[in-house]
């Protein structure tokens, strides 16, 4: 019980210091070193039998004030190498399409069969669908919104829909987590202890369809309320000049440019047991046969200097994950093991277990737990890789997959973001169309409620 109230009250400082907008890096990882030591005070009281505070088989140096630093060094170690390497490398091809102006012209492709609807509304409706699937292959929340305010928002204003309805349809494209070219999704599928394309393909895949198809719907009706309720003072919100269209930064990019952010997906719904199982591709592999390719082609239309210089960007990027994304997961699972170490996890496993609470009640209060905590942070990336380490004991005592606890909770971080006032996509596009965050989250909020419920009744019926 000593190991459970120390959790308690480090938790608590925990979230209060992150809720002041502190490195989340930094409060995580101290938090799971006070955690860890106080599990090495409980065992040198005789509270608990042995403080496992090192990653399976490491071993310890003999001093457990180095041990404690050895934690850090080993996790960051072997994330780097495995996971770390996946997200850096997509998030570097990722910004090299941007560099190059392939992402604006998929953008545009994407956004040119909208302006064949005359229906407001329903292009709003199909307008997510949309921008749900370029999601796949620009993972960069903030900036496919920023592209789709030049292609796709014009389009949406001059067919008759407000400013505020197209500014909160684009800050929601986003919501879904979805693919290999996400870092949440990759780490999710390795703590589910499976390969990315599976997690996607047979997992993500059916409830995205549910979850995506229900926000379509819940935009049209609740855009076209909004309009009718606020009447004309809904029009007349927002920056008229954001609506006038600006050219997409294209770079002077051949239009076939436009399909190179779309190779790496290819290559690994081609290459996997699905397709072509003889040959087995992973995602960090895919990323850089895709980065070759793009930069052949920029060798024929620039000078071979110039377009190294510009292929720098990639590994720079890939150094903006270690230092961003990699070292948060990192922090997460020191925090984690803090938890683990001190007991705490144990009893609450028993005490749910006491409680006779089935899986799927046990899945939503934790997928409530990290609704509430992504939409008061405005980020879901703190406390999901903070809590997902602890999923796989949580599903093993109770009997089910983790990944029936793990992708729901990854789903929902995403889903909680655009009802934040305070998340970045949601401040970008509230800058760019003129139109204030909380307008944008009362109109999101409903569309991700929703989308919220049919994500767990659909993870309970397919999963």
């Amino acid at each position: 019980m000593f190991g459970v109230i120390l959790s308690l009250i480090v938790t608590i400082f925990v979230v209060k210091v992150l809720l002041k907008k502190y490195k989340p890096q930094f409060v995580l990882m101290f938090g799971g070193l006070l955690l860890l030591f106080g599990a090495l005070c409980m065992e040198w009281m005789g509270l608990i039998d042995h403080a496992n505070i090192l990653p399976k088989g490491v071993s310890s140096t003999g001093f457990w004030g180095f041990d404690l630093m050895k934690v850090i060094t080993s996790t960051m170690s072997s994330r780097t190498a495995g996971i770390g390497m996946l997200i850096m490398a997509a998030a570097g091809y990722s910004k090299y399409m941007s560099m190059i102006g392939a992402s604006a012209i998929m953008a545009d492709y994407l956004s040119r069969p909208l302006r064949l609807l005359k229906s407001p509304y329903l292009v709003l409706s199909l307008s997510y669908l949309i921008g749900a699937f370029a999601d796949l292959f620009i993972p960069s929340a903030s900036g496919l919104a920023m592209l789709l305010m030049v292609t796709m928002y014009p389009v949406l204003v001059r067919l008759g829909v407000s400013r505020v309805a197209a500014a909160s349809l684009i800050a929601t494209i986003s919501c879904l987590d979805l693919g290999p070219t996400s870092g949440a999704a990759n780490y999710a599928a390795q703590v589910a202890g499976m390969d990315t394309m599976t997690y996607f393909v047979e997992y993500q895949v059916p409830v995205a369809v549910c979850v995506a198809i229900t926000i379509a719907v819940l935009h049209f009706f609740t855009q076209r309320y909004f309009d009718k309720k606020d009447g004309a003072k809904a029009f007349e919100q927002g920056d008229a000049e954001a609506a006038g269209g600006d050219t997409v930064d294209s770079k002077g990019a051949p239009k076939f440019y436009g399909l190179l952010p779309t190779i790496p997906l290819i290559l690994l719904v081609v290459f996997n047991r699905f397709v072509i199982d003889s040959i087995k591709l992973d995602v960090p592999t895919a990323m850089f046969i895709s980065f070759a390719i793009a930069m052949a082609c920029e060798f024929v239309r620039h000078k071979a200097k110039d377009v190294l210089n510009q292929a720098f960007e990639f590994f720079n990027m890939m150094g903006k994950q270690f230092a961003v994304v990699i070292t948060l997961i990192v922090a997460g699972e020191m925090f984690a093991k803090g938890l683990i170490a001190t007991g705490t996890i144990d009893y609450l496993i028993g005490c749910m277990q006491g409680m006779g609470l089935p899986a799927a009640l046990i899945m939503i209060v934790m997928v409530l737990f990290i609704t509430v905590a992504s939409i008061i942070m405005g980020s879901g990336n703190a406390p999901f890789f903070a809590f997902a380490p602890l999923l796989p004991d949580f599903a093993q005592q109770f009997g089910v997959s983790t990944v029936f606890l793990i992708m729901p909770m990854q789903l929902a971080t995403g889903l909680a973001r655009p009802a934040s006032p305070i998340t970045a996509v949601v401040i970008a596009v509230a800058g760019c169309s003129g139109i204030s965050p909380f307008e944008i989250v009362r109109r999101t909020a409903i569309p991700m409620a929703g989308a919220l419920t049919v994500m767990i009744l659909s993870t309970i019926i397919l999963v």
